[in-house]
């Protein structure tokens, strides 16, 4: 692909701007030196400003959704594209969330340029485990963990048991629960069906890719290596 056309995908602008950065000299390799459009060279070595080229096409970010933040291109209040660098909108092919976490839920998110990749994560057949950190309103009752992991719970207005899931108490009202499916607004039911109601909620993982230290409203690519952490097992916690 052509540098002009590389670097217009990415979001830095139309064509003709990008063949202005060209002339005005903005465009340079590692060592600083002017590139020109029709140089031959690796996207790693490409900085525009000063400033590495963003990563190409196959992109894979992890973020930190914060509360109050939904996850869609457009809304009346704050979309979690308005933490990303503009351009990052209008990168093709188009960036995309891998599922969705509702307003009032915050944590682990992913977001991916790479279709399949996306399809791959969310396939029910993948069955990628999705892990929650829920504060109640009521005090668990005792009964909660065996009902989520017997195979049969049946939300209000659905006709399908949900899988198997796996809770662990954290503490009266805290508790840790995995999910390997993403039914709307899931926990939140489950624990209604029990007859508590979930105060905070915050995925904390996929897989075995953890949200870790990562601050509210921050935002990470991931390499190789962590994606596949995606499809692995989070290790149970220590008694």
């Amino acid at each position: 692909m052509k540098l002009v056309k590389l670097i217009a995908n990415l979001g830095y602008g139309s064509r003709k701007d990008v063949a202005w950065m060209f002339r005005e000299g903005r465009i340079t390799g590692a060592d600083g030196e002017v590139l020109y459009a029709d140089d031959k060279v690796e996207h790693a070595q490409i900085f525009i400003d000063g400033e590495p080229l963003d990563p190409p096409p196959g992109l894979v970010l992890m973020m930190h959704k914060p509360l109050g933040v939904t996850c869609s291109r457009k809304d009346p209040g704050r979309v979690v594209y308005d933490l990303l660098p503009p351009r990052y909108r209008i990168r093709e092919p188009a960036l995309s969330t891998v599922g969705r976490l509702d307003r009032d839920t915050s944590g682990l998110l992913l977001l991916t340029d790479d279709g399949a990749l996306l399809h791959r994560i969310i396939s029910p057949r993948a069955n990628v485990a999705k892990v929650y950190e829920a504060t109640l309103a009521e005090d668990l009752r005792g009964g909660e963990a065996a009902l989520f992991a017997s195979g049969t719970l049946l939300l209000e207005s659905e006709t399908t048991p949900l899988a198997p899931a796996t809770l662990e108490v954290l503490g009266p009202r805290h508790a840790r629960l995995t999910v390997t499916e993403g039914r709307y607004h899931q926990v939140r039911r489950m624990f209604a069906a029990t007859g508590n109601h979930v105060e905070t909620l915050r995925r904390v993982a996929i897989g075995a890719l953890a949200l870790g230290e990562l601050a509210p409203g921050a935002w990470c690519a991931l390499d190789a290596e962590e994606v596949e952490r995606i499809f692995a097992t989070m290790p149970a916690s220590p008694a």
